[in-house]
């Protein structure tokens, strides 16, 4: 199962957490309010930097959830960081 994406603190907290997620993959486990989780995420790096920040954004805003949007010079400065 795939970790959720309401209210969680991947989605809602520190920006550079999930930029760095959509640009590097992420395969560690991660505990998510009480439930474990331990599918691998692909890298997404492929994508431009408005496409993620664009994604994320959306992500951010959606499915009940309220955050700010990601801008593109956000992005632009974690690609390419581990």
């Amino acid at each position: 199962m795939n970790p959720p994406l309401i209210k969680t603190t991947y989605v809602l907290g520190e920006k550079a957490k999930i930029i760095k997620i959509v640009l590097n993959g992420f395969s560690e486990d991660v505990d998510i309010n009480g439930e474990s989780y331990s599918n691998t995420m692909p890298s997404f790096d492929i994508l431009k930097d408005q496409e993620v920040a664009d994604v994320l954004t959306y992500v951010r805003n959606s499915f009940t959830n309220k955050a700010s949007a990601v801008k593109v010079s956000e992005v632009k400065a974690l690609r390419g960081k581990k």
